[in-house]
């Protein structure tokens, strides 16, 4: 069964989500800015059908920057697209900049 991409409006969404999920958490964070749609867009592609082929191994929440300032902070992220992946409340890895779906994969399968 695949999981849906969460998209929190605001910060206290994102930790909502977190409090709620178990397992894994792939946070993705995207740009609203010109020089981020495209490459945000093109993410949010390789998420959702990564999302859907890990099924239950991962959720995923795609994070506006602009609209989630606090956790951008909080996880340390200064660029659009960045992945982090959160076990337990805590990041345990993370990758700025777009990635193929190979890379993504790579990515996930060395920390989940």
């Amino acid at each position: 069964m695949a999981r849906r991409v969460h998209q929190p409006l605001e910060d206290q969404e994102f930790d909502f989500i977190l409090s709620m999920t178990t397992g894994p958490v792939l946070a993705y964070f995207c740009g609203s800015w010109p020089k981020a749609v495209e490459a945000c867009r093109a993410m949010d592609a390789v998420v959702g059908e990564l999302a859907q082929e890990y099924g239950t191994r991962f959720t995923a929440v795609r994070t506006d920057m602009t609209r989630c300032p606090g956790t951008t902070r909080r996880h340390g992220v200064t660029s659009a697209p960045t992945a982090v992946l959160v076990k337990d409340g805590e990041a345990v890895a993370s990758q700025a900049g777009p990635m193929t779906r190979e890379e993504f994969r790579a990515f996930l399968d060395a920390h989940l």
